[in-house]
């Protein structure tokens, strides 16, 4: 077997295999259910919509895309926004929904915020709650990391996003773990 075959395989087992266990191990059921009170709490403060979702690994296509020459980064990247429109995160009134997206096989994180939200706020902020998160996440502080970055990104959507009288919540709270 040579390098790029086992590359391929290491990958593969680590999003088939073993992501789902670790995700399981980080974020358990007690985990999403403060994850999911942090989520309705903070959008009771501002008129933008968070979605958080966390995945286990990618399914065999992604991973064969990846092996021709698509880094990691750029897989969970295309991930999120994929999720994004699916879960239809971009389609709120506002234009203020932000999806926070987990993908534990490679231990990334990428936020993906709508029009509205990320016209005012500008790429830097949403790199430095990453790497914020991030930093907790390598410490195993899983929990304290997703909950410091809605706490983070509801900053901003209180800034840019006050909440008003009759906001409706468009998005459910609850994690969506795949």
């Amino acid at each position: 077997m040579h390098k790029p075959e086992r590359h391929i395989l290491a990958r593969l087992g680590s999003h088939l295999w073993s992501a789902d266990r670790q995700m399981r191990k980080a974020f358990p059921a007690a985990s999403l259910q403060r994850v999911e009170q942090a989520v309705t709490a903070a959008e009771r403060g501002h008129g933008g919509e968070l979605r958080v979702v966390i995945e286990g690994g990618l399914g065999w296509d992604a991973l064969r895309a990846g092996s021709q020459g698509v880094e990691a980064p750029s897989l969970s990247r295309a991930r999120a926004i994929d999720l994004f429109a699916q879960l239809g995160v971009w389609d709120t009134a506002d234009n203020s929904g932000v999806l926070i997206y987990i993908l534990m096989a490679t231990h990334q994180l990428e936020i993906v915020a709508d029009r509205g939200i990320h016209a005012k706020v500008g790429e830097a902020v949403w790199q430095g709650v990453v790497a914020d998160t991030m930093a907790r996440f390598r410490q195993g502080e899983y929990e304290q990391g997703l909950l410091h970055a809605i706490d983070t990104i509801s900053q901003q959507l209180r800034q840019h996003f006050p909440a008003a009288p009759d906001d409706a919540n468009e998005l459910p709270d609850r994690p969506l773990v795949l």
